[in-house]
């Protein structure tokens, strides 16, 4: 009975993914094809029309206009006639398909060019950057993409994927990009991109010839010829060079984002200080050269001992042999320390100036209390010579005063004073209360001093 279940289970999910009786003749989607590949009069200018496009969303970094561009082109027409043309070993298809995309990406990378060199704005933005490092998953998404294209081309119902196809695989940005790194003389824009259409390029023709293959469609001619046997050795052989150098961009990526989330994690756990906060951080990994940069604001901590001690823990993260740097707020190197918005900037300087103003500040009085002592005699001299004219000489100050069983200290105000003549008992009262009032000090002790040597 299980064997009986397992008949109709394996029965009912055939019937789910079999293409009998959903598919075109194949005379039909040839020609739906073939009418795809020619790229003369109205397909040009579409497609000229759409790099122009294109160009203007990633100058703007606008995705949607992107998009727009990607839906308009063209460009999925001669690369779906590669592997049509590869998979019935129609090599006159072949020659013709390849021209005209070699042609079509030829004057979408003029066009792009053009574009770039008379736009205002030449700074990267992240569309654009992101045509520059091509992975394994654009290789998916490019073979995946062509499997659709094709099973929709040669279906009766087709529905919206082809435009989808147009949309994921991303055929027009990569030439964009390579126009733009050509304008503004960037190689590393121009062969990321370039990189990243070819691998959309061979994998769609790729993904295209296994489909035509699958869905039996009959070959050109009726015997296999050698050609037809070396070529598709060729097609393969060129499908796995191109996959070889995207593996190893897939790793550096993976790898950089392990050390990212490794960061992220060290700076989360180690860096929890009271009075002290993280601003930011900076992961960097640059040919093996790892380096960690956290600016700190808040309270000022021992940079040595903080250093030291942090960077032992480093291996506990997996960040072993990784530099890191300590930025704090008094540290020169902040103008410098990569990864800082210019708003994270301004409201670190406004904290490290408030900071400073209250240290000045305090300062300031002290100074302000220091130059009021030193001309305190200058101040009272009319004063005193009318209401205390025994007084010759007189000397503000602060004095601290330890004692020497409890060791607490006692601030006192001083008055050293010379006299010409002695002060009675109540003259002295009244000396004292007249300074106290007059300098606004809780007590003041009054000193005689000797007279002059």
């Amino acid at each position: 009975m299980s064997n009986n279940f397992l008949e109709k289970a394996a029965a009912r999910l055939q019937d789910y993914f079999t293409l009998n009786g959903f598919l075109l003749p194949q005379d039909e989607s040839e020609k739906a094809i073939r009418e795809g590949v020619s790229f003369r009069g109205p397909n040009i200018l579409i497609l000229v029309f759409a790099i122009f496009i294109a160009s203007l969303g990633l100058n703007t970094n606008s995705t949607a206009v992107i998009i727009g561009a990607m839906l308009i082109s063209p460009l999925m027409g001669p690369i779906i006639g590669i592997g049509l043309a590869i998979g019935i070993e129609d090599f006159e298809l072949l020659k013709r398909s390849a021209r005209n995309l070699c042609v079509a990406a030829g004057f979408s990378v003029i066009t792009s060019t053009i574009y770039f060199l008379i736009s205002p704005v030449s700074e990267g933005h992240s569309e654009l950057l992101a045509r520059t490092s091509p992975t394994i998953y654009d290789v998916f998404i490019g073979f995946f993409g062509g499997f659709a294209g094709i099973i929709a081309i040669a279906a009766k119902s087709k529905g919206n994927v082809i435009p989808g196809v147009a949309i994921a695989t991303a055929l027009m940005p990569p030439l964009c990009t390579v126009g733009f790194g050509l304008a503004t003389w960037q190689p590393h824009y121009f062969i990321g991109a370039l990189y990243l259409f070819i691998i959309n390029s061979i994998y769609i023709a790729l993904a295209t010839f296994i489909g035509v293959k699958l869905m039996k469609f009959s070959r050109h001619v009726q015997e296999v010829s050698p050609r037809a046997k070396r070529v598709r050795k060729i097609v393969y052989a060129v499908a796995i060079l191109t996959l070889l150098p995207s593996v190893y961009l897939t790793y550096q990526m993976l790898r950089q984002e392990r050390f990212e989330m490794n960061v992220s994690r060290f700076v989360q756990d180690e860096f929890n200080f009271p009075s002290t906060q993280v601003l930011s951080h900076k992961a960097s990994d640059i040919r093996g050269d790892r380096s960690i940069s956290v600016t700190l604001i808040g309270k000022i901590l021992p940079q040595d001992s903080l250093t030291l001690a942090l960077s032992s823990k480093l291996r506990l993260y997996g960040l072993g042999g990784a530099r890191l740097n300590i930025i704090q707020g008094d540290s020169p190197q902040l103008d410098n320390a990569p990864g800082h918005s210019t708003t994270q900037m301004f409201e670190f300087a406004q904290q490290a100036i408030a900071s400073k103003q209250v240290t000045i500040d305090s300062l300031e009085s002290v100074m302000a209390y220091r130059n009021m002592n030193d001309t305190v005699a200058a101040r009272l001299a009319p004063e005193l010579k009318v209401i205390f004219p025994q007084v010759s000489e007189i000397a503000v100050t602060k004095a601290v005063f330890g004692s020497v069983e409890s060791e607490k200290l006692d601030t006192v105000n001083v008055a050293l004073v010379r006299y010409s003549t002695p002060m009675n008992a109540r003259q002295s009262a009244e000396f004292r209360s007249y300074l106290e009032a007059r300098l606004r000090l809780k007590s003041v002790v009054v000193q005689q001093m000797r007279g002059k040597q």
